[in-house]
């Protein structure tokens, strides 16, 4: 027998509040609060790119290091968050090979937002690639802490026999770490989860349960919103949002608690 309901959260700006700085490596400005995301899906063959490994790994390179010199030297690999047109970490992998990009830069962002976040549960560095003008406009960095009422949102839900999930763009470490913060079995995680992805993950808990809810505040999350039985846009982050995310979505909440009403009124 099916089990009745399923959510499906993703992560950063749904459960996770967060900070992101971005460096243009031409310029050396540094930016703060970029919505990554909007700007992939602005432009064909962009992709937000993040690198699987830890922060004090990252630090420990010399700043003179090209980001190609690391990835090799190192053995990091490379993860697709979110994409538009044809984009693949192999052909994100071919565009750093060929960019003048230093481990300084990578450095810069993961202090600022250390400087800015120091208690962040997350930490995460990464970069926008454009492959059709073959370069990198942005590096990245994001630090997390859970909103005040992530834990108690999920928490009811289980206690209502509600499966809980997490899909999200970002690596598999991190999202352990929330994992276990929030109480999800780490089975019920998905890394690296693009748009597609999420979409997939969705149809396919949707033979398994009566409902599927997802909840996601991203452009990438649009397709899982509108697969979804119910497809719920938070906006407690705070950020700007495209209309077409919105129009996506069947209801739209300023706090994540607010998913429990949704969830007993099913």
């Amino acid at each position: 027998m099916a089990r009745r309901i399923a959510v499906v959260f993703d992560s950063a700006g749904t459960l996770l509040h967060m900070y992101r700085v971005a460096k243009d490596p031409s310029t050396g400005i540094i930016l703060e609060n970029i919505e990554s995301t909007a700007i992939v899906a602005k432009k064909n063959g962009c992709g937000l790119v993040a690198l699987n490994t830890e922060k004090e790994i990252i630090l420990r390179s010399k700043r003179e290091m090209s980001l190609f010199e690391f990835i090799r030297e190192y053995r990091v690999s490379i993860g697709v968050s979110c994409s538009k047109g044809q984009f693949t970490p192999d052909i994100a992998y071919e565009v750093i090979k060929g960019a003048s990009l230093f481990m300084g830069d990578v450095h810069d962002v993961l202090k600022a937002v250390t400087a800015r976040c120091p208690d962040s549960i997350y930490l995460a560095a990464g970069l926008i690639v454009d492959s059709e003008a073959r370069k990198i406009p942005y590096v990245l960095s994001t630090g997390g802490q859970v909103f005040s009422k992530t834990l108690q949102t999920v928490q009811i839900l289980q206690t209502m026999e509600v499966d809980t999930y997490i899909a999200s763009g970002d690596r598999m470490s991190a999202l352990a770490q929330l994992a276990e913060l929030i109480n999800i079995p780490i089975e019920r995680v998905f890394a690296f989860a693009d748009s597609f992805m999420k979409e997939k993950v969705v149809l396919e808990l949707k033979s398994r349960y009566e409902k599927v809810i997802m909840v996601g505040d991203g452009i990438n999350d649009i397709l899982a919103l509108r697969a979804a039985d119910v497809g719920i846009m938070t906006v407690q982050q705070g950020d700007k949002r495209p209309e077409e995310l919105r129009q996506a979505a069947d209801v739209v909440l300023d706090d994540i608690i607010k998913v429990v009403d949704v969830v007993k009124g099913i």
